[in-house]
């Protein structure tokens, strides 16, 4: 039996060639939503002269790989680099452009919001961005479905910049905030238990767990080694991928880098990615010279590579939710070390695919490293068990679970009727 297809208008303050999670997600979910039939138009940030040039070189999937599909369609909206991190975008103000009304010209079943808050303007504290809850004036007006899906912990950000004593004073208006930006849309989808809890303690309404954040399991494969970025140099590897950014906590992998080397003497530290902590991040590792190299960003088949590579994978960050660079490392083969976050329960866990330290503590994080590199039969039965502990979240398997919610929440707005074909 097959259902009739839908026309998704999906909205994304993230998108190639801004290179984030985020951006690699929504790609995956609209490329499987156009190879199943649906018609889907995407409103994505636009790229302009204001973003740093390599920032438009990168060799990632994006529009021309959707172009071939006769039922896509885009719109790139004004943007501009977000404050404090020119790599990535801001949606201009909504007096330069309209979501109302590029939705009324398309008419969709369903519209779906990719990073809300983000659309909002949170990011940058409403002194730039959109300013309104995208999409849903056309929804009110309409009555057409509108669900928002749910990326990055904001409120974990605010309190890693603002810090704890400015945060707690903060906190007391935080469940008003919450429940004003979750109250625009039918649904609010988490792809993580544990921050759908969180959040739903700080008043967030009409919220759910959906796991639709997958990772595609045949592309990230232990068989990767053929492209080995370092094929003659055998010191055990610990890996990062990511953003050098301030909040994922680069820096404290440098500061665990003596003790670790103190007890593993030929350990290697490749830190993989760039960001506006690149210089700091730099200057910091030339102390340790050959010890650890900043390798920059990687792309195709050396990025695979790197994650087939790697002894152990850490992640330092207490800001991640459901992070898709852990699960390409658990994917890979490559056991995890990172640290106690509300997501990172639900993808490492302490004794089976890798160990879980203590958030903020230096020390912590490097004896959960030196446990398993000083064990080789313990590294081999965490290795062992990496990938099949994270085959439940292939890629093909979350969308189709996001697919099925886009049908619920469709048919119970009535707006389209799911006929057998």
């Amino acid at each position: 039996m097959k259902k009739q297809p839908l026309r998704i208008a999906l909205l994304t303050g993230l998108y190639a060639p801004f290179l984030t999670g985020v951006s690699i997600a929504v790609h995956q979910r609209v490329r499987w939503l156009l190879q199943q039939g649906h018609e889907v138009f995407l409103i994505h940030p636009e790229f302009n002269d204001k973003y740093p040039k390599n920032v438009g070189s990168r060799p990632m999937a994006g529009l021309e790989e959707l172009r071939v599909f006769p039922k896509f369609s885009s719109y790139a909206f004004p943007s501009q680099p977000l404050m404090l991190y020119k790599s990535l975008p801001q949606p201009m103000h909504n007096r330069y452009w309209s979501d109302t009304e590029l939705l009324e010209k398309y008419q969709p079943d369903i519209v779906v919001v990719e990073e809300a808050p983000q659309l909002r303007g949170c990011y940058s504290l409403f002194l730039q961005g959109y300013g309104r809850p995208i999409g849903t004036e056309y929804a009110k007006r309409t009555g057409t479905p509108i669900i928002s899906v749910f990326h990055t912990d904001i409120v974990a950000y605010i309190r890693y910049y603002l810090g704890d004593v400015i945060f707690n004073l903060f906190r007391p208006i935080l469940p008003t905030l919450v429940k004003q930006m979750s109250d625009a849309y039918d649904v609010n989808y988490f792809s993580s238990r544990e921050q759908l809890k969180k959040y739903q303690s700080l008043n967030s309404q009409r919220s759910e767990y959906l796991p639709y954040q997958g990772i595609d399991c045949e592309k990230f494969h232990p068989q990767n080694i053929i492209y080995n970025p370092i094929p003659d140099d055998d010191r055990p590897t610990l890996l990062f991928v990511g953003r050098i950014t301030p909040e994922k906590n680069v820096t404290q992998l440098l500061d665990a880098f003596p003790l670790i080397a103190a007890k593993i003497p030929n350990v290697h530290l490749v830190i993989v990615g760039s960001g506006p902590a690149d210089e700091e991040v730099k200057r910091r590792a030339q102390k340790f010279k050959s010890g650890v190299t900043i390798w920059g960003e990687s792309h195709g088949k050396e990025l695979l590579g790197w994650f087939a590579r790697a002894d152990i994978f850490v992640n330092p960050s207490v800001t991640e939710n459901f992070c898709t660079t852990t699960n390409e490392a658990l994917a890979s083969g490559t056991p995890v070390v990172a640290v106690y976050a509300p997501s990172t329960r639900e993808q490492v866990f302490p004794g089976v695919n890798g160990l879980l330290a203590e958030p903020n503590d230096t020390e912590d994080l490097a004896e959960k490293v030196i446990a398993i590199l000083e064990n080789p039969a313990f590294k081999e039965e965490l290795t062992r068990q990496a990938r099949p502990s994270i085959l439940d979240f292939d890629w093909s398997a979350c969308s189709q679970k996001f697919e099925d919610k886009l049908y619920e929440v469709v048919q119970a707005s009535n707006r389209v009727e799911v006929k057998a074909a």
